[in-house]
Order: C-alpha cells, then sequence, then structure tokens
C-alpha cells in the first residue's frame, strides 16, 4: 500500500531570540488524497485543476487522523508547536474556485489563488512539508520506507530533505511510520534551523507584480518629479526590502514583475510581514503625493502579491 502525506509547518514570523522552533500543520498529500478519490476541481483561469479534498480526508478515513497524530508527536516532542488543521479546513470549507474571482469595481479581472494557498494563507503556514511513505511485507515483518522533504510555501524552494528505510517491524502503520521518522530526523530538523536562521538574517522572499487597469490613463512610464513610475517604485523597494534585495525580472509599460524581494519578518510597528503587508505598504505610499495613484491588492497565498494600479 503507497501511502503519503504533506505536513504545513508553520513558523511564527518572528526573529525573537527565544522563538527556537515554528509551530506545525499536517495536511493529507494530492498524492494520497487522489488515491482515495479526495478530490474536486479547481478553476485556475479556464483551466481545470484537480485538487485535496482535505475536508472529506479527514472526515472520511480512519488512518489519517492517526497517523497526523503519531508525526505530529514527533515534531511536538522536539519543541514545535501542533495546530489543529481539521478545525481551520472545516471553518474555511475548502471548495472550487474559492477566491478565483477577484474583480474591480468598476472593471474586471479573475486572479486565481488555490484552495491550498487559502489554507496556507489562514493558517499562516511558512513551510510545507511533504512525507511520502510505503509499506512493503516482509517475512518479519513490515517495513516503513519514507521520504520527508521540506518546501518554503511562499517561494515552493525545496529547503530540507530526510530519507529513512528502517527494519522489518509487527507494529501497526502509525507507530511504525513514528518510529522511523523519529530515528531520521535530526538532520532534517538541523536543515529547517538553517533555513530559518536565513530568513531571519536576508529576510523573507516574496514575489511582488505591478499592474495596471486598462482603464487607467496611465501608466508605469509615466513620470513623477522627472522619474519613470517603474524606477520610483525600484526606489521604494531599496528602501524597504532587507539589504535592498529584489529583482526586476520582466517589464513593460504597464506590467513590472519583481522575483527575489527580499521583506523583513517583522513590520517597523513589530508585526508580522507577509506579502499582502508589504504590497499594502507600497500601496499607501503610492496614494501619497506626487503620485495619488489608487490601487488595489490581490494576493496568492502568503509569497505572491499584484498591486493593480489606477482603481480599486
Amino acid at each position: 500500500m503507497l501511502l503519503s502525506l504533506i505536513g504545513i509547518v508553520s513558523f511564527p514570523l518572528i526573529c525573537d531570540s527565544q522563538v527556537k522552533k515554528p509551530t506545525i500543520m499536517l495536511l493529507p498529500s494530492d498524492n494520497w488524497c487522489a488515491q482515495r478519490y479526495f478530490t474536486q476541481s479547481f478553476d485556475n483561469q479556464g483551466t481545470t485543476v484537480k485538487v485535496s479534498d482535505y475536508q472529506r480526508a479527514f472526515t472520511e478515513d480512519i488512518e489519517l487522523p492517526q497517523v497526523i497524530s503519531k508525526v505530529g508527536g514527533v515534531l511536538t516532542s522536539m519543541g514545535y508547536s501542533l495546530k489543529d488543521a481539521e478545525m481551520e479546513i472545516k471553518s474555511i470549507k475548502v471548495k472550487q474556485a474559492e477566491d478565483n474571482a477577484i474583480s474591480s469595481k468598476t472593471s474586471s479581472t479573475s486572479i486565481a489563488e488555490s484552495p491550498l494557498d487559502v489554507l496556507k494563507r489562514r493558517m499562516k503556514s511558512d513551510i510545507v512539508i511533504q512525507l511520502w511513505w510505503n509499506i512493503s511485507k516482509d517475512p518479519a515483518g513490515k517495513i516503513v520506507s519514507f521520504t520527508l522533504e521540506a518546501f518554503d510555501s511562499y517561494t515552493n524552494k525545496r529547503i530540507a530533505t530526510a530519507t529513512g528505510n528502517p527494519k522489518p517491524t509487527a507494529d501497526a502503520v502509525p507507530v511504525a511510520l513514528e518510529k522511523a521518522v523519529k530515528n531520521n530526523v535530526k538532520e532534517f530538523d538541523k536543515q529547517l534551523d538553517k533555513w530559518y536562521d536565513d530568513q531571519k538574517k536576508n529576510g523573507r522572499e516574496i514575489v511582488l507584480t505591478v499592474r495596471c487597469w486598462d482603464n487607467w490613463d496611465n501608466d508605469l512610464e509615466t513620470e513623477y518629479d522627472g522619474e519613470e513610475l517603474t524606477d520610483c517604485i525600484q526606489k521604494w523597494l531599496r528602501q524597504n526590502t532587507v539589504n535592498s534585495s529584489f529583482n526586476l525580472s520582466d517589464g513593460t509599460e504597464s506590467f513590472a514583475q519583481f522575483e527575489q524581494v527580499r521583506i523583513p519578518l517583522k513590520d517597523k510597528d513589530s508585526k508580522a510581514m507577509d506579502a499582502r503587508a508589504f504590497a499594502t505598504a507600497l500601496r499607501k505610499h503610492l496614494q501619497k503625493a506626487p503620485y495619488n495613484i489608487t490601487s488595489k491588492v490581490v494576493i496568492r497565498g502568503l509569497g505572491e502579491a499584484i498591486i493593480i494600479l489606477g482603481e480599486k
């Protein structure tokens, strides 16, 4: 029987030296949900994509809560704080095309955010952990093989990995998996600590996109005090990113995409900073003179924000 699991790990965005471990949230993976037909269709701007139906998985599967409890217990014993994903999922009630249609008050557009992005944003999840495992039979008992992979949920970059292939056991699957993870998780934990230390030193990485409504009279080449708007935005980014780190990867007169934008973990009021908060700060800056630009902020998960200039 081939099973897999995704764990979402949520770091409190605090760089206080007293905070040593993140909080965690565990979810079944797309592969696990697909094998048990816990899926639903998601309309991603005209393209139908199958996504995991987490609510059905927690409601109908008997083994899943046991695995969540056992694997979560391993991480809790290491100092991590476990969030209750099941209760949050029930409150969100993930459904088709949630947050897919976000429109202007006077015109329209469509920007997709997947149900998983919605959940990560609601839970402030910073790390997605994919736990794959396979149960094979042996004359001496069951062999539990697994792979742990951790991804930065802001960028989807892999930040930690661990594998294990323990000896045969007669234990039940959740218990066997608990022991297998426990015996191979130390190096994984060190990799996560190294990643988090980098976030505190160099900032959180996000993607920021600036667009213009079709009916706006200006664009990114419009000059303010002798400088094009794109240059004005870059000046603001240099002043507000960690070590002035960002990259203008693409741009036209109506579009600018900034990648590898390193934002602080906290704002000046010591509140948690994510892509939405950072983009909102830029929106408020552009609302002031000499720009006087009305704009709208749209987000995709925690790590991507879009500012649309010209109207709400």
